[in-house]
C-alpha cells in the first residue's frame, strides 16, 4: 500500500478579520436600534372612554398631541394648552402643512387609510379640538381617532 507524504509545510491562510467585524457591528446595531418616536412635548392625561376601537395598521397613523407643555417647556411655553405636530409646537394653521407632509411620505394606496389620532388632554377646552377638528375637515382628513383610556 502507498503511503502519501506532505511536501512542506501549509498554514491556513488567514482571515480577513477587519470585514467580519465590520459586519458584526453592522447586525448588532440592526437588531438593538429602534425607530424613532416623536418626543412627547405636552403632558396629557386620557378621558376614559366607554368604547374602544382599535387601529389595524398604527404605520398610517398620524397624531396630533394636546395639552399643557411638560415641565421642561413651561418657562418658555407657559402652561396654557398648546398643539404638537411631531417634535415641535405648532398652531392650528400648521396642520394643513402637517397633513400634506404626512401624506406625501405615504404610498399612493395609502394616503387613503390614513387615520388622523388625536390625544388631547381632559382638561383641554373644547374649542381647541374643535378648531382641529374644522382645519383636518379643510384638508380633507376625514378619518380622525380620539385616543382614551379604556375604563374596566
Amino acid at each position: 500500500m502507498a503511503t502519501f507524504k506532505r511536501s512542506g509545510k501549509k498554514d491556513m491562510p488567514e482571515l480577513g478579520t477587519s470585514s467580519d467585524i465590520v459586519f458584526m457591528f453592522l447586525f448588532f446595531f440592526m437588531v438593538t436600534t429602534q425607530m424613532r418616536q416623536d418626543e412627547v412635548e405636552v403632558s396629557v392625561k386620557l378621558p376614559e372612554a366607554s368604547e374602544v376601537a382599535k387601529l389595524e395598521r398604527k404605520d398610517l397613523a398620524s397624531y396630533i398631541n394636546v395639552g399643557p407643555p411638560t415641565l421642561n417647556y413651561q418657562a418658555k411655553f407657559g402652561t396654557d394648552a398648546r398643539i404638537q405636530l411631531n417634535d415641535s409646537f405648532k398652531t392650528v394653521d400648521d396642520i394643513r402643512d402637517f397633513i400634506a407632509a404626512e401624506r406625501d411620505a405615504m404610498s399612493e394606496a395609502d394616503r387613503q387609510f390614513m387615520t388622523v389620532s388625536i390625544k388631547a388632554d381632559q382638561d383641554v377646552r373644547m374649542g381647541i379640538v374643535t378648531d382641529i377638528k374644522q382645519e383636518l375637515r379643510r384638508c380633507s382628513a376625514l378619518k380622525i381617532m380620539y385616543n382614551a383610556r379604556k375604563t374596566e
